[in-house]
C-alpha cells in the first residue's frame, strides 16, 4: 500500500485527540527533527505539540479537515509518538487508539 492510499496518513482523527508529549532531545535545535515553534515547553527535557492539549486537541501540525482530506504538515518531521502510532495493528492501521480517535470525529473504523 502507497502511502497516497493509506487511509491513516489522510485521516488526521489522531492528531485532533491525543495530547502529544516527548523528549526535548527531539527538538530541531537539540539536533532532533521536529520543528521548536511548534512545541510549547513542559520541563527541562520534555516538551508537547501544540494544541494537543486543548479541550479539543488539534495539533498545530495538523493541514486540512479530518476524517475528509488531512495530513501532517510536518510528517517526515513528526515526533516519536506520532511515529509509533499505530504500529501495534496489523499493517499499521486501526489499533485500539485508532479507533476511539475515529471514533471521537463520527468515523467507522479501519
Amino acid at each position: 500500500m502507497s502511502a497516497a492510499d493509506n487511509p491513516c496518513t489522510r485521516c488526521g482523527a489522531c492528531c485532533a485527540s491525543f495530547r502529544v508529549d516527548f523528549a526535548r532531545a527531539e527538538l530541531l535545535s537539540e539536533g532532533g527533527p521536529v520543528p521548536d515553534g511548534l512545541t510549547v515547553e513542559l520541563t527541562d527535557s520534555s516538551c508537547r505539540m501544540r494544541g494537543t492539549d486543548h479541550a479539543q486537541p488539534r495539533c498545530a501540525a495538523l493541514v486540512g479537515k479530518v476524517g475528509v482530506q488531512a495530513s501532517c504538515g510536518i510528517y517526515e518531521w513528526r515526533p516519536a509518538p506520532c511515529r509509533e502510532f499505530g504500529l501495534r495493528a496489523p499493517l499499521g492501521l486501526g489499533d485500539e487508539a485508532c479507533t476511539r480517535a475515529r471514533a471521537r470525529h463520527g468515523l467507522p473504523p479501519l
